[in-house]
């Protein structure tokens, strides 16, 4: 890769980290809300899902803009998305009147995931702690 490339590698780390460091950090600071939305998909023992899922999205986000462990953090993140995005937004099983909504939003997640699945790929990139090598 050159210097171009790399710092395109780093920009995309860096915004799909923002965007799940930032959910995460989110969910710290409405813990009960955010746990009573997923019991209301039920979703069992939602406290329990919940850290787990702010270990995902903070940790995840960090390893991504510190370059650490890239290529795992990727896939953990892009699993993770991809079971939230059939869980959260099933467009196909909510009333009409939400369903558009619901299928942007699915959307729009499969093309994060496409994202990841890039950033697995490729790598870190050199501007990273990893340099490339995962």
């Amino acid at each position: 890769m050159n210097a171009t490339n790399d710092g395109a590698v780093l920009a995309g780390r860096i915004l799909l980290a923002v965007l799940f460091a930032a959910s995460g950090i989110g969910k710290i600071a409405g813990f009960a809300a955010t746990a009573a939305y997923m019991a209301g998909k039920g979703l069992p023992a939602t406290q329990v899902l919940l850290v787990v899922t702010i270990a995902v999205e903070v940790g995840g986000g960090i390893a991504l803009i510190a370059g650490w462990k890239t290529r795992w953090a990727a896939l953990a993140l892009a699993a993770f998305t991809a079971v939230a995005t059939v869980v959260f937004h099933n467009f196909w099983a909510v009333p009409p009147d939400q369903a558009q909504m619901q299928q942007i939003q699915f959307l729009k997640n499969l093309a994060i995931i496409g994202g990841l699945l890039v950033l697995a790929g490729v790598g870190a990139g050199r501007f990273a702690v990893d340099r490339g090598s995962a």
